[in-house]
C-alpha cells in the first residue's frame, strides 16, 4: 500500500505565459500563489489538497529560442474535477467565451467529461460524477 496522498502539482511548459496565464487564471478562475519576483514560474492553486499541501498547477515559461511542440507530446492530458451541478454551467460559460469542447467518457470512472485546448496545446479535462 503507497503513502501517496495526492497529486501536488502539475507543471506545464509556456512559449507564451500572458496567453496561459490569461487562460489558467482568467478563463479557469485559478488563484495565483504569492511568490517573490525572483521566482519565474507561476504557482496556481487548483485545490487545498491534504496535509497543508495544496494542489497546484506550475507554468514555467520557455526561452524565447525555444522550438515550438511538434509530435506526439508526452503529457496527454490533465483533468480537473467539476463538482456535479457546476459541470453544465461551466460548459456554457467556456461555449459562451469562444472555446470549442470536446466530449468523452472516462473508461473506468462513470463520470461526465468534456475537454478544451490550453493556449499551448494542452488538453484539460473536466470531470465530474455522475
Amino acid at each position: 500500500m503507497t503513502a501517496i496522498r495526492g497529486v501536488a502539482e502539475i507543471v506545464l511548459a509556456a512559449h507564451d505565459m500572458d496567453r496561459m496565464l490569461a487562460f489558467y487564471e482568467g478563463v479557469l478562475g485559478l488563484q495565483r500563489l504569492p511568490a517573490g519576483p525572483e521566482v519565474k514560474p507561476v504557482f496556481f492553486r487548483v485545490a487545498p489538497g491534504q496535509a497543508g499541501i495544496p494542489q497546484m498547477l506550475v507554468v514555467v515559461p520557455l526561452s524565447p529560442d525555444t522550438p515550438a511542440f511538434s509530435g506526439p507530446r508526452p503529457l496527454h492530458h490533465l483533468a480537473l474535477e467539476l463538482a456535479p451541478e457546476d459541470f453544465d454551467a461551466e460548459r456554457a460559460r467556456l461555449s459562451g467565451l469562444g472555446y470549442s469542447l470536446r466530449e468523452g467518457k472516462h473508461p473506468v470512472v462513470p463520470s461526465r467529461t468534456m475537454y478544451v485546448d490550453d493556449p499551448e496545446g494542452n488538453e484539460v479535462e473536466f470531470i465530474c460524477r455522475l
